[in-house]
């Protein structure tokens, strides 16, 4: 009896370190074959890094101006002064960088007063330039921005009123565009593509005067106090 016991005893301590062996071996394969898990805070972390295209992050304006401004080869002084020798004794009111029309494209025949040179084709960069005679009277000049030509010319429509408002003003701003300029692109620095000689609701007279950025394309204009050359505002258009 003391021998089958012994003989029990064995059997049954080798089938227990056999099952334990067997167990180990396979929770080692499955260690093994199973790929690691993702964690879900990593693949948040990796689609939150990701940054947009720079087509993708621009607006339409932005858009649209990264597509015009390069193509201007005039500047806004050269674009100025060329307007502003067509009328006798005139001085600068508006100036503005805009893609050409279809309207202005479309214009043929032979050169007139109106229109001394071919226009530009639509879409291309040109400035529209609005010039006032001393009693007030605005011309419309349109300069192509990249050849500098005047394309069209015409007079505003404008009653007695409007054309007192104008010159009165003019009277009134001792500031020129070019000191406004400075002024603009001193505090913010860019491309100019626009001035014009208007009033805020307090009615200031003050040049406000456009910039844009070419490292983003956002526009910023500058009020500048037509008077005494202060900047009155400061807005960024981001559309």
């Amino acid at each position: 009896m003391a021998v089958i016991c012994a003989l029990g005893s064995s059997v049954l301590l080798m089938t227990g370190c056999t099952n334990a062996d067997t167990t180990r071996s396979s929770v080692a394969e499955a260690a093994q074959t199973t790929p690691p898990t993702t964690s879900p805070t990593n693949t948040a972390s990796a689609t939150d890094t990701a940054s947009p295209s720079p087509s993708e992050s621009l607006t339409d304006d932005q858009a649209e101006r990264q597509a015009l401004v390069p193509k201007a080869k005039v500047t806004w002084d050269k674009a100025a002064d060329t307007a502003v020798k067509e009328v006798p004794e005139g001085k600068l009111v508006d100036l503005e960088l805009k893609p050409t029309s279809a309207e202005a494209t479309a214009s043929t025949g032979s050169p007139s007063p109106s229109m001394p040179n071919p226009a530009p084709s639509q879409g291309a960069p040109e400035w529209e330039a609005k010039v006032a005679a001393p009693d007030g009277t605005v011309h419309r000049i349109d300069v192509d921005a990249v050849s500098g030509e005047v394309f069209r010319t015409q007079v505003e429509d404008q009653d007695a009123d409007d054309k007192q408002q104008v010159a009165d003003r003019l009277k009134k701003a001792t500031q020129t565009p070019e000191q406004a300029v400075k002024v603009a692109t001193d505090k913010t620095k860019g491309t100019v593509t626009g001035v014009e000689l208007d009033e805020n609701d307090n009615q200031q007279l003050l040049w406000g005067v456009d910039v844009v950025s070419t490292d983003n394309w956002n526009k910023t204009t500058v009020d500048v106090d037509a008077a005494n050359g202060k900047i009155l505002r400061e807005h960024v258009d981001r559309d």
